[in-house]
């Protein structure tokens, strides 16, 4: 993920965690987040009838469903924790008591997912107002969106990379701009912002002036596998491409388009499968464009950028056949931003993003 963490230490500098209101002990007894093996998509948490809805994909054993995080109310406790385990062979129930003693009785219903899964909000047209700062994030709300932007480190220093645009009547994309911090971001070293949006969210309570990377959890749940990544774009690089020292580099600047599948276990991740679009062309126009998913290991003829950091794949004999546990898409202006490269001025629009099946 090493390509979109270059805001991370701005949030680190200048911001600090925020939980819900509290004043005397705490009524709160709410799940915020959950995720379960084998889930196939993001859980859906309606906290005014208190249920949670799980997707599964078909033929998935429901009956020894294992917790594998659970994010509750501040100061709340549960009946259930990590390393848990549900029967979803039927509704599942978690109590969770809020500080104040009081007992708030959950649901979790499992449904079977689709063969063919697509991205939530995958054509950018939801857009929500966040409570603190005041921006613009893509999804219909913070509890149940899928994606994530560098949108909390930039708007520090009142600057957003990444804004919904209309492109048409009530059709929106997200506009995704290389930026200038200023001297002050510069005398850090962190002399440009690049637009970025991704499957996964940042996590504000995470933060960690040791470990920044620690605040931003790339990936969303998903079962599908698709045979393409499709997407619609328009990119522009900006004229002058920098390193983060302020030295003008001998090529150009490139947008980033990519997603990949993982297998991921409580002991290990594995890469499953890759789509990638790296391209410094000018595009004034939309165009569709559709990237292969390549199955299993990458070889030598695929660029090292493309490759899992961790090394691991899914084996050879399994990768023709098996379920991603999760999938993370992600689009940035300047490909080289974790580096704090790129040019002033690149400019990338993406919308309707899907997956091929067929």
């Amino acid at each position: 993920m090493r390509h979109f963490l270059h805001f991370i230490g701005i949030v680190v500098l200048f911001s600090s965690c925020v939980k819900e209101d509290h004043f005397g002990y705490s009524p709160y007894g709410n799940i915020k987040d959950i995720e379960i093996s084998n889930q196939a998509s993001k859980a859906t948490i309606d906290q005014e009838n208190l249920t949670v809805q799980v997707e599964f994909p078909g033929g998935v054993d429901l009956s020894s469903s294992l917790i594998r995080s659970i994010s509750l109310s501040s100061f709340a406790t549960s009946n259930k924790a990590s390393g848990d385990v549900l029967d979803l062979n039927q509704i599942a129930e978690i109590l969770v008591t809020a500080e104040n003693g009081d007992v708030v009785q959950w649901k979790v219903e499992p449904f079977i997912a689709s063969s063919t899964p697509q991205l939530v909000n995958g054509d950018l047209n939801a857009w929500y107002q966040t409570s603190s700062g005041g921006y613009y994030e893509p999804g219909a709300d913070e509890a149940t969106t899928i994606w994530g932007t560098g949108n909390p480190g930039t708007q520090i220093l009142r600057l957003l990379a990444t804004t919904p645009i209309e492109i048409e009547d009530d059709n929106l994309a997200a506009k995704l701009e290389t930026l200038d911090n200023g001297a002050l971001s510069g005398a850090f070293g962190a002399p440009i912002s690049a637009g970025s949006i991704f499957t996964g969210k940042f996590d504000k309570d995470k933060i960690d002036p040791a470990n920044p990377q620690a605040a931003i959890d790339f990936g969303t749940p998903f079962s599908g596998r698709p045979l393409q990544l499709q997407f619609k774009y328009k990119y522009s690089p900006g004229p002058v491409n920098k390193d983060k020292n302020g030295n003008t580099l001998s090529y150009g600047d490139q947008c980033d388009i990519y997603a990949y599948l993982e297998i991921r276990t409580t002991e290990k991740t594995e890469r499953l499968a890759t789509a990638w679009f790296r391209s410094g062309d000018l595009q004034s126009d939309f165009i569709t464009k559709n990237m292969d998913f390549t199955y299993g290991a990458l070889d030598n003829t695929f660029p090292d950028y493309m490759k899992p950091e961790n090394g691991l794949y899914v084996s050879a004999d399994s990768a023709s056949f098996v379920l991603p546990t999760h999938i993370t898409f992600v689009a940035s202006s300047s490909y080289d931003g974790a580096n704090f490269a790129g040019a002033i001025g690149s400019e990338l629009v993406v919308d309707d993003i899907e997956m091929v099946y067929e």
